[in-house]
């Protein structure tokens, strides 16, 4: 059985590591097939591509599109894009644009709760200037003893209701689709679970979602609990959807699942990758 992962990030985006580094990181825990997806960024594509090569590792280019739907950000991932699509490639500009401005906005809000110098720490842990994100100010806030680790982070700070929660306006759920869609990809709705929806909601998301041309879903991911790898397996069953399955890796400080460390997708799900030439 091939060990899948397909979705991750580096520090092109809010991870920690450099595509190379999550490559070889990958090879060692015995991934088979991955796929970096970094956030409304493709640029780390190329040296992830190059140092799955050497690796011989079977590698898939991916992408994870922010976009808003019914007021909450949802993340749509993009697997097997032409990297260099233009419709992708502007729209991802477009989707990015705006966030260095949300992050004073964040920083402003954690100054006036007794947190100065947020946007200059944050920006220490930026890789890509362009793609500041709440992590990123998490991972300040930890550094300053603010918090003992993100999740205190974000039970306290950055979410809705919380000082430091600033919204942004992404892709709408159509546009990612298309621009996947329209770059030869797959798009695949990014972890289920994390989102706060009801039943009436969710069944509207992926009603849309597969009206558009949406053929999976993320199955079994290092941001669901275990129970829910069951739950969307017969959300997908239901629906007709692909499975998808990702470690959501982003740091070996922080991530609850190491890149290649998750159970299979249950039996009852065709892979999304079932018909790729692997």
């Amino acid at each position: 059985m091939l060990n899948v992962d397909l979705h991750c990030h580096s520090n092109v985006s809010d991870g920690t590591l450099p595509p190379a580094l999550l490559a070889s990181r990958a090879k060692a825990n015995g991934v088979d097939v991955w796929a970096l997806t970094d956030h409304d960024e493709i640029s780390g594509i190329a040296a992830a591509r190059a140092a799955a090569g050497e690796l011989q590792l079977r590698y898939v280019p991916g992408v994870e599109i922010s976009i808003t739907w019914a007021g909450q950000t949802v993340h749509i991932v993009g697997l097997r894009i032409d990297e260099t699509n233009p419709q992708l490639v502007n729209g991802l500009f477009t989707t990015r644009n705006g966030r260095q401005q949300r992050g004073r906005d964040i920083a402003a809000q954690l100054a006036a709760a007794g947190i100065p110098d947020a946007f200059e720490g944050a920006l220490r842990h930026v890789g890509n200037p362009d793609l500041m994100s709440r992590t990123h100010f998490a991972r300040y806030m930890v550094e300053i003893g603010v918090c003992a680790d993100n999740k205190e982070v974000f039970s306290n700070y950055l979410v809705e209701g919380k000082p430091g929660y600033v919204p942004h306006r992404w892709a709408t759920l159509e546009q990612a689709v298309s621009w996947i869609a329209g770059a030869g990809g797959v798009p695949v709705i990014a972890h289920p679970g994390r989102y706060k929806f009801s039943a009436l909601e969710f069944g509207e998301l992926f009603d849309q979602f597969k009206q558009l041309g949406g053929s999976a879903i993320e199955v079994v991911t290092g941001s669901h609990t275990p129970d829910q790898f069951d739950e969307y397996a017969k959300v997908a069953v239901r629906y007709g959807f692909l499975g998808s399955r990702g470690s959501d890796f982003h740091s070996p400080g922080e991530s609850r699942t190491d890149l290649g460390a998750l159970p299979p997708l249950p039996s009852t799900v065709k892979p999304v990758w079932h018909d790729w030439d692997l």
